[in-house]
């Protein structure tokens, strides 16, 4: 029993007023408060006694630890009987929440016991200690107003002994409140927290709201169709709207974002009810949504440590229409979470789940002969998330971590050992050797226990098994900002906590060969015969074809007696007045490219053919010089001609590359023609004929020499009027 003393003599009656006069200003000016910031909001009446009862027990469990010379409120170590209204999930999630505020103010609720004479006035016994905590707070969060109970409430009698106890010390209580504050000089005891912890609870308190669409059970068309007839709008973003509407996220197709003060409303219409609309962080859809991309149709997967069963089951329908396997890690046994039931209710089939833990399973272990996917989601420090309570609860249920997040750090030796932990379970994955890929996700913001831990292990991997190695690899997700791509600069994905979401790392590490090693034609072509995609083509097995093959980029081109036959039918078809100029083309041009560049001789801006020495150096030369000359002058046509009406004569333009012409002997001067480059094709001009500013065709007309006829030297000395 709670025995108090029913008066307390204070030293100084005006000092007793001065306090009663303060208290009442706090309760009015806390009264004002309400009333200007209330907006439609229901007042807090208080929580049921089982919500106390828990979360005095789990506060037992966080709660800061003081030197022996600091103690001034002792706690017990024998917790509360709880009642079976405990089990409920929204009990337990309530008395969490309040456990963990309690802890952020353990400091200063105990400083206001204390000043307010409850302790040591009063005989109270250690095992309540912590149930005081924690209703202290929801009194003085309640403005110190009287609790709402409800007709059918159970009621339990150390909640009731405390509450009258709290209730009786009333007024001092809020003096205590009113000088604390006054000391930190802060409008109230939220101000007194540590900056990063109020930021946190901004963020926690403005969050949008995160939720994945079922698939198997509603398409997301219905899902918009079904938002709108209950009067939500879909908009681009959600941020500072207080109207019912909707976005669709730019990473997830699958993720709608809803504002946060619409958390109470969505909960009780049918798409939620039914679980065709899940809530979950953000960052847990950015893993499932990684793996995804990067599985067949076929390849099995394995999660570990996947905290929530939301994620084992957004990976499910995610794989539904493939014949994929999603294995899970970790579990002890199906009673230790009775959310696996969920997995019927939500249509996911493809779950199995193993009974030991990731460290214990061997990578040689048969049942996961197909698993090309390992998601890795390891326990870490939190330092990112907005809500830490719903982290813990939805994550990793680590209530020790809660005491680091009150503060919102973590220790250094408490990071030490996260970081060490995660390093084995990745290094562990790396040795599945059948698995192609490992996505490495946290929550953290901390590079401990993100990029140290995914470079360590990928600098330490064994290198002596018969596969490639891992290798840092881009990430799959799209970048949607320019913040996120100088984010990912390093080939990490990173989301740091902000007003719209919480803090996230994503690594993929895939089994790559090194790009900077060069990989030879002969391997790409060894590869190819194995998968039997050069059937019939035989390797050549010595790298003298090679050097052949350099060699021939230099050397001329050799043309043989079929070749030569070729030309001539090509030649015999233009004549006969066929069309085929543009199939034979692309061989005209590569024959012009590989004529001799050393008979060519460049001076200031002319061109000059060198006299050689032998008349059969242009390879066409010895098979066009033995064929015997058409009658016709207006016959000696060649293949770089197309057909055009005779008597017309095509004005020629000069180009800006000009190659060694091609010459044809004729019986007398009067067959002589000179050739003329165009863009694409050359043409033989007539000497009858003479274009504007065209030199005579003649030899003797412009040098007053008499050209030898059949003379291979008179025939390379013909004029060239482009020049």
């Amino acid at each position: 029993m709670v025995n108090s003393i029913s008066e307390l003599e204070f030293s100084n009656d005006k000092s007793t007023e001065e306090l009663s006069q303060v208290a009442l200003l706090q309760l009015s000016d806390d009264a004002a408060i309400r009333e200007k910031s209330s907006t439609g909001v229901p007042e807090k009446t208080g929580y049921p006694d089982p919500v106390y009862v828990m979360a005095a027990n789990v506060f037992q469990g966080i709660r800061k630890e003081k030197s022996p010379e600091k103690v001034i409120i002792k706690y017990g170590n024998e917790p509360l009987r709880s009642s079976a209204q405990s089990e409920d999930e929204t009990f337990r999630r309530l008395s969490y929440e309040l456990a963990f505020s309690a802890l952020k103010y353990q400091d200063i609720l105990e400083t206001i016991l204390t000043d307010s004479y409850i302790f040591p006035s009063t005989t109270i016994p250690d095992h309540l200690s912590s149930l005081i905590i924690v209703m202290l707070y929801d009194f003085q969060d309640r403005k110190f107003q009287t609790r709402v109970l409800s007709e059918n409430e159970e009621f339990i009698s150390e909640v009731q002994e405390v509450e009258n106890l709290l209730n009786s010390f009333k007024t001092k209580l809020a003096a205590a409140l009113a000088r604390c504050r006054i000391k930190h000089d802060a409008l109230s005891i939220y101000h007194i927290l540590p900056e990063t912890v109020r930021k946190q609870e901004l963020r926690a308190s403005t969050l949008p709201l995160y939720a994945w669409i079922n698939t198997c059970k509603i398409s997301p068309e219905e899902v918009y169709i079904n938002l709108r007839k209950k009067g939500y709008n879909e908009v681009k973003s959600v941020l500072h709207i207080d109207d019912k509407v909707f976005a669709v996220d730019q990473h997830c197709y699958d993720v709608l974002i809803f504002p946060s003060h619409l958390k109470k409303d969505l909960i009780n219409i049918d798409l939620f009810k039914d679980y065709k609309l899940i809530f979950q962080d953000k960052s847990r859809s950015l893993a499932v949504h990684s793996v995804k991309a990067l599985l067949n149709m076929d390849d099995d997967i394995l999660m570990v440590n996947t905290g929530s069963w939301y994620t084992v089951a957004h990976m499910s329908i995610l794989t539904s229409n493939n014949t994929s396997k999603i294995f899970v890690c970790g579990i002890q046994s199906q009673a230790k979470d009775p959310d696996l039931n969920l997995f019927k209710k939500m249509g996911c089939k493809n779950i199995e789940i193993l009974r030991e833990t990731f460290v214990n399973i061997e990578s040689k272990d048969h049942r996961l002969r197909k698993v090309k996917v390992i998601l890795l989601l390891p326990r870490c420090s939190g330092v990112g998330v907005s809500n830490p309570v719903e982290f813990i609860l939805n994550e990793h249920e680590d209530t020790d971590l809660l005491r680091d997040l009150s503060q919102g750090r973590t220790s250094e030796d408490k990071l030490q050992v996260l970081a060490q932990q995660q390093y084995e379970q990745l290094t562990h994955a790396m040795k599945f050797t059948k698995v192609q890929a490992v996505v490495y996700c946290t929550c953290s913001v901390y590079p401990e226990e993100n990029e140290a831990v995914v470079k360590k292990a990928l600098e330490f991997q064994d290198y002596g098994v018969k596969v490639p190695p891992y290798r840092l690899s881009p990430p799959v997700l799209p970048l949607c900002s320019l913040k996120e791509i100088h984010l990912s600069t390093d080939k990490f994905f990173r989301m740091e906590p902000s007003e719209i979401t919480n803090g996230c790392f994503l690594s993929i590490l895939t089994r790559e060969r090194d790009p900077s090693e060069a990989v030879s034609v002969k391997d790409v072509l060894a590869r190819a015969a194995a998968k039997g995609l050069l059937e019939g083509i035989e390797l050549e097995k010595s790298s003298k074809g090679e050097k052949k093959k350099k060699k021939s980029k230099t050397s001329l081109p050799k043309a043989s007696g079929n070749d030569n036959c070729g030309i001539q039918m090509k030649i015999a078809e233009f004549l006969s007045g066929e069309n085929k100029a543009s199939t034979n083309q692309s061989e005209i041009l590569t024959t012009k490219a590989a004529l001799p560049q050393k008979n060519v001789m460049q001076v200031g801006s002319s061109t000059q053919v060198r006299k050689p020495s032998k008349p059969a150096t242009n390879p066409l030369m010895p098979t066009l010089m033995k064929k015997s000359c058409p009658s016709r002058p207006w016959d000696q046509q060649t293949q770089f001609r197309r057909p055009r009406p005779e008597g017309k004569m095509v004005a020629l333009k000069p180009v800006e590359i000009v190659l060694p012409p091609v010459m044809f002997p004729f019986s007398n001067s009067q067959g002589i023609r000179s050739q003329m480059p165009a863009p694409h094709f050359c043409r033989w001009i007539g000497p009858k004929t003479r274009m504007p500013g065209c030199l005579p065709t003649p030899l003797a007309s412009s040098r007053g020499e008499k050209p030898k006829e059949n003379s291979p030297s008179s025939l390379l000395r013909r004029p060239r009027p482009w020049l």
